[in-house]
C-alpha cells in the first residue's frame, strides 16, 4: 500500500517548492490541491495521468473520501497546500481523520508566505535590541480568536507581528494595534501575493498604511507586517559574527 503525503508547496513562486515536495508531486497518482490559494503553475509538476481534485470545491468529508479510497487502491496521494500548512492550513482535522482510518501519511514542509513576504521586503524579522520575538496571528473572522490572543493584547509586547487574513479588516486591525500600544509611527508593510508575478508591496506606518493599502485596492491574499525592525534607527550587530567574540568555530580577538 502506498502512502499519503501532505506537501507544503510554497508561497506562489513555482521554484520555491522543495526538491522533495516536487519529487513526490511528480510521482503522485492523485493530487488534491488548495485551488483557491495555490498557484496553478505547481500542477504542471504532476504527471499527465494523475487525477486532480480542487479542494476549494470540496467539503472535508469529500476530501477524505478521495484520500482514503485512493490509498486503499494502492495509489500515492499528494495533498498539496499553499505555503506551509503548519498554521492556518486546516490540516489537523485531516490528519486526525486519517489516524482514525489507520491511513499512513507523512508531511513535507514548505516555504510559508511569511518567509516569502519577509524576503520580498528584504528585512530580517528579528534584530538585536529591537525585537527577538515574532508574533504570528490573525484577526477574528469566521474563525474566532481566543480573548487572550486578541490583537490588542498581543500588541502590548511591541514585538514584530505578522498578521494573516487581516487585509479585509485592516481598519480594525490598525485600530487594535494602536489601542494595544504600538506608537503611531511604527513601521508597517503589506505584501500582496508574496513571490507571485502579481506581488505588490505597500510600506508606511500605522498612521497611513490603511489609506495606502486602500489606494492599491488590496483586500485579500496579503500579509500585514508590523514592527520597528522594518525601519530601525539603529540596532546592535550580531554577536555571532562579532570579531571580539569567541564561538565554537573561531577564536575572538
Amino acid at each position: 500500500m502506498k502512502k499519503l503525503v501532505f506537501i507544503g508547496a510554497g508561497p506562489g513562486d513555482p521554484e520555491l517548492i522543495t526538491l522533495k515536495g516536487k519529487r513526490y508531486l511528480e510521482q503522485a497518482d492523485v493530487v488534491i490541491y488548495a485551488g483557491s490559494l495555490l498557484n496553478p503553475e505547481y500542477l504542471k509538476y504532476a504527471k499527465p495521468s494523475a487525477k486532480l481534485y480542487d479542494s476549494a470545491k470540496m467539503s472535508l468529508p469529500e476530501v477524505l473520501k478521495v484520500m482514503i479510497e485512493a490509498v486503499k487502491a494502492d495509489k500515492l496521494v499528494a495533498r498539496v497546500h499553499d505555503g506551509d500548512p503548519s498554521f492556518y492550513g486546516a490540516i489537523q482535522e485531516q490528519m486526525d481523520a486519517l489516524d482514525e482510518e489507520k491511513i499512513e501519511y507523512f508531511r513535507i514542509p514548505g516555504v510559508s508566505c511569511l518567509q516569502g513576504g519577509a524576503g520580498a521586503l528584504n528585512r530580517e524579522l528579528t534584530l538585536p535590541n529591537i525585537s527577538q520575538t515574532v508574533i504570528i496571528t490573525r484577526p477574528e473572522g469566521r474563525t474566532p480568536v481566543p480573548e487572550a490572543e486578541s490583537i490588542i493584547k498581543l500588541a502590548a509586547h511591541q514585538a514584530t507581528m505578522v498578521i494573516f487574513l487581516g487585509t479585509p479588516h485592516i481598519v480594525r486591525v490598525v485600530e487594535d494595534l494602536l489601542k494595544g500600544g504600538y506608537p503611531k509611527d511604527t513601521p508597517a508593510a503589506v505584501v500582496y501575493k508574496a513571490t507571485w508575478p502579481q506581488q505588490k508591496i505597500v510600506k508606511g506606518t500605522l498612521t497611513d498604511i490603511v489609506a495606502k493599502v486602500k489606494a492599491e485596492g488590496i483586500t485579500e491574499t496579503a500579509l500585514i507586517f508590523v514592527g520597528k525592525v522594518f525601519n530601525p534607527e539603529a540596532y546592535d550587530l550580531s554577536k555571532l559574527y562579532d570579531p571580539k567574540v569567541t564561538t565554537g568555530f573561531r577564536k575572538g580577538e
